[in-house]
């Protein structure tokens, strides 16, 4: 018996025009340029953003810099364990909670992120080369907006803000 429902078409086309898939799309293809440009300073997006924010806020624990750069604590271990055996950061014991550890860049490490930045900036170039100048400019502006009104739906909210004001220090 046939149905007079208007029926939903299950196609591939319903995959690949999601926000979802796109988003997840992109987030691989932006990966594989940071890797591609950045490949003699074997460094990942995600450690060179704990480098900087190690490098911008001296003496962060891991738990400020999860909220810092919006990165998942239990996986930010592994992060930090590899800065520190490729001797870019020191953990060392706060001093009034020897079970707190706070990160330190080292001159290899800010000697690093020096080196690199041009790398970055090619990487981040090419990532929105394709796209005419204004239409860079809008997708920015709302890629930004999306994040903004989109960040206590994130398993790891932003909360630099938050995270930094326990520091003391300005961002």
């Amino acid at each position: 018996m046939p149905n007079n429902n208007k029926q939903t078409l299950i196609t591939m086309d319903a995959v690949y025009t999601a926000p979802g898939y796109l988003f997840r799309r992109m987030q691989q293809i932006a990966v594989s340029i940071f890797i591609e440009e950045c490949r003699p300073f074997d460094l990942t997006p995600v450690q060179y953003a704990a480098l900087i924010a190690i490098h911008t806020h001296p003496g962060i624990d891991a738990t400020r810099l999860s909220a810092v750069i919006a990165f998942d604590r239990s996986t930010l271990g592994n992060v930090i364990e590899r800065l520190q055996t490729k001797g870019l950061i020191e953990r060392k014991p706060d001093s009034e909670d020897k079970r707190v550890k706070l990160l330190t860049i080292t001159k290899p490490g800010a000697s690093l992120l020096r080196e690199i930045m041009p790398a970055v900036d090619r990487a981040q170039a090419r990532m929105l080369q394709p796209l005419k100048p204004a239409d860079r400019k809008t997708l920015m502006a709302l890629l930004a907006q999306l994040v903004d009104l989109n960040n206590e739906a994130s398993r790891v909210p932003l909360r630099a803000e938050d995270a930094l004001e326990h520091l003391g220090k300005a961002g």
